[in-house]
């Protein structure tokens, strides 16, 4: 170049590339080799998939023994730390044990802080994995070949077992998914050349035994009973009895069922939506009897003590209920405020001034009676020195 020697971009670059200048040679990639019982891997991954007639994007969680290179996969609608926690205990139970770590992709999910061996897990996560046994690592970013067992299974997933499959709800995905890793982990594998469910006869005599009673994964929640009687979580509305309105629940969201309990005696169970539908569940027992529903008052309390103090005004207060831009409840308080506060006579005119030009803001309203009182009820005495009782 500084010669003068002519040459193309794609020249430089090679020339560049095959004698390192400007990046060193790329190293060769290692292999990994496990033994059986210590390494399971988990990653997710997305894929769009139809539930129930409408096409959503499934958060796809695999985990995989490092060994026998046996698969279980589930699908959630999101995947936070619950759905975390309730996949890798259903993948313990599936694998009957549990390995001694848990391989992770250095997800936020389960990382507090940190990345590779300086990784450190969300106090939560740490507490679930010392209980049931195991510890989460992540590799070092970018060393994409050490999670290779679980990234492998994906496509595989996608092209396999997704494609051209509907599904008529969550529950039956996971039930279709469960079966379909029951044959898959059956099938020779040319990459490992042997069968991961006879290579897993040998792994499972090293995992690690799972507990005798493995505590339910759940979720706690505090909500206000709404005036209709429900209780709101992820979009979704779950029935109480109507007694509990205005009253502080407890909610346990656990991976089946929605439990709400107001104290020790009183519990409500609802099946749970695992995903956000912006449905209504109402249970037959929390429906009144036909006939003895909440009843309404046909009049608003307001209204009726605006007719008793002020019948003058009942034509302004009918238009009013049709025409206002307010909450019918929030403008019957505020008239009913000037009503209790300002002098009659100042009232009605400017009601009736307002009626006459179909004026139903009631801030405007409040001003037209304000200019009435101080002009009339406020008049200023023009000589200080003269007393004007005296007269």
């Amino acid at each position: 170049m500084a010669q003068g020697a002519d040459l193309s971009y794609q020249a430089l670059t090679a020339f560049c590339r095959r004698h390192g200048i400007t990046q060193p040679p790329q190293p060769a990639s290692g292999h990994y080799e496990f033994v059986p019982g210590v390494e399971l891997q988990h990653d997710t991954s997305p894929h769009p998939v139809e539930v129930a007639g409408k096409l959503r994007t499934m958060q796809t969680a695999s985990a995989v023994l490092a060994y026998s290179h046996m698969v279980f996969f589930q699908g959630y609608p999101r995947f936070q730390r619950f759905e975390c926690k309730v996949f890798l205990t259903e993948s313990f139970r599936y694998f009957d044990g549990c390995a001694r770590q848990v391989m992770i992709d250095n997800t936020h999910v389960v990382v507090l802080q940190g990345t590779g061996e300086n990784m450190v897990p969300v106090p939560e996560m740490e507490a679930f994995a010392e209980r049931l046994g195991f510890r989460f690592v992540a590799h070092e970013r970018g060393d994409v070949n050490r999670s290779a067992r679980v990234e492998r299974p994906f496509s595989y997933i996608e092209q396999n077992f997704l494609a051209g499959r509907t599904f008529a709800s969550w529950q039956d995905l996971n039930q279709q998914a469960r079966a379909w890793c029951d044959r898959v982990n059956a099938n020779y594998k040319k990459h490992i050349h042997a069968v991961p469910r006879e290579l897993f006869l040998l792994e499972r005599v090293h995992l690690k035994p799972l507990p005798a009673w493995i505590p339910e994964v759940y979720r706690l929640h505090q909500r206000i009973v709404d005036v209709e009687g429900y209780v709101s979580l992820n979009t979704n509305r779950y029935s109480v009895p109507v007694t509990w309105i205005g009253r502080r629940v407890e909610i346990r969201e656990t991976q089946d069922n929605i439990e709400i309990q107001l104290d020790c005696r009183n519990l409500v169970t609802h099946e749970r939506i695992p995903d956000e539908q912006h449905q209504r569940v109402t249970l037959s027992a929390h429906r009144p009897p036909r006939g003895q529903g909440i009843k309404r008052a046909e009049i608003h309390p307001e209204e009726q003590a605006i007719l008793i103090l002020a019948p003058e005004i009942t034509d302004y207060l009918a238009s009013l209920k049709k025409n206002s831009h307010k909450l019918i409840v929030l403008a019957l308080r505020q008239l009913l405020r000037f009503v209790r506060d300002y002098p009659r006579q100042p009232l009605l005119e400017a009601i009736e001034e307002a009626s006459h030009y179909g004026l139903y803001d009631l801030d405007r309203l409040e001003r037209m009676i304000l200019r009435r009182v101080h002009s009339n009820f406020f008049l200023l005495n023009p000589n200080p020195d003269k007393d004007p009782h005296d007269e």
